[in-house]
């Protein structure tokens, strides 16, 4: 637990979504004043939010509304009073193979609206949610944050250009922003509908009795964070002095392969059917490990879940009900 949450008040966009809604639960319970939810439910879920309303009440508050939207964050943000605003929306990387403009403009017109209201004094701090996919394929292994930005897809493109505007604004009005970029996140309440990740569309391909996917050799590597894990560090680097300018890895530091994830739940799920292959998905990255060797400096040495029982905690609840193999 960390002291600095109690008291205080927060706005998070994409708070009804997969780790927003973690992070929303996380302060609530670490005794936050009041959590202001900001998501125009793309992906989002509602159902997401229920834990934190039964439990806390009329100390969550939900606007359905666009957090590029100047004035409706103006207005939003005059009545929650927020000391931090944690942005976390935007809209999902396989988004951008159906709208690559769409899927990178999201991010700078986020990034400009709370940069901006930052700047007029709406609020006190910001921590951005950015994404290891700016960084794209590792040129170096383990990779720090002074790895090079090498999007390689327009989502990744917009996550690095809304970081850079971000950077900007902290360099030239001092203004307290603080860039987070998390690695793989998985865990429960991980979109298993359009546009799932590869954990969620493995489970969900089983359960309907399809095979799964592995896209390309399946020896593509990433690192793959709990997202309790990922919520632990952020409110750990949040309660730090000051954050003007940083730009924090948070990951495993554990290079996974994409065959070993799959395998892993086939395992738990007692699934011994074949494997479905595929030719390899255009602008997919083909390593990914974190240097965390910053955020540890930062916040101490953390431990992260083990795999296998993160996994666990991610299938149950998509499992549950259903009949599979």
């Amino acid at each position: 637990m960390t002291e600095f949450v109690k008291g205080k008040r927060f706005v998070v966009t994409g708070g009804a979504g997969f780790i927003g809604s973690h992070l929303v639960d996380a302060l609530l319970n670490q005794g936050a004043d009041h959590v202001t939810v900001v998501d125009n439910f793309f992906l989002g879920k509602d159902a997401n939010l229920t834990s934190a309303r039964e439990q806390h009440g009329d100390k969550v508050t939900v606007f359905r509304e666009d957090a590029g939207d100047f004035e409706a964050m103006r207005a939003i943000l005059g009545e929650a009073r927020a000391d931090v605003v944690f942005n976390l929306a935007t809209k999902a990387l396989l988004y951008s193979f159906f709208n690559p403009a769409g899927a990178a403009r999201v991010n700078t017109d986020i990034a400009y609206t709370l940069a901006d209201l930052l700047r007029a004094g709406a609020y006190g701090r910001l921590i951005q949610f950015s994404t290891s996919e700016v960084y794209g394929t590792a040129q170096t292994v383990p990779m720090t944050e002074e790895h090079p930005l090498m999007a390689e897809t327009s989502y990744a493109a917009g996550k690095a250009a809304a970081d850079l505007v971000l950077a900007s604004y902290a360099n030239m009005f001092g203004l307290d922003i603080g860039i987070i970029r998390p690695f793989n996140n998985y865990g429960p309440r991980q979109n298993d509908g359009n546009m799932a990740a590869i954990i969620p569309l493995t489970v969900r391909r089983i359960c309907e009795n399809r095979r799964p996917v592995i896209e390309g050799d399946g020896l593509q590597t990433r690192d793959f964070i709990f997202v309790r894990d990922t919520i632990e560090a952020t409110l750990k680097l949040t309660a730090l002095a000051t954050l003007t300018g940083l730009i924090v890895n948070v990951g495993s530091g554990k290079e996974t392969s994409i065959k070993e994830i799959i395998g892993s739940v086939c395992q738990e799920m007692e699934y011994s059917g074949t494997i479905e292959h595929k030719p390899a998905r255009p602008a997919d990255v083909r390593r990914h490990c974190a240097d965390v060797g910053l955020m540890h400096s930062l916040i101490g040495e953390m431990v992260t879940t083990p795999l296998h029982d993160g996994i666990a905690q991610t299938v149950e609840p998509l499992t549950r009900g259903s009949i599979h193999p």
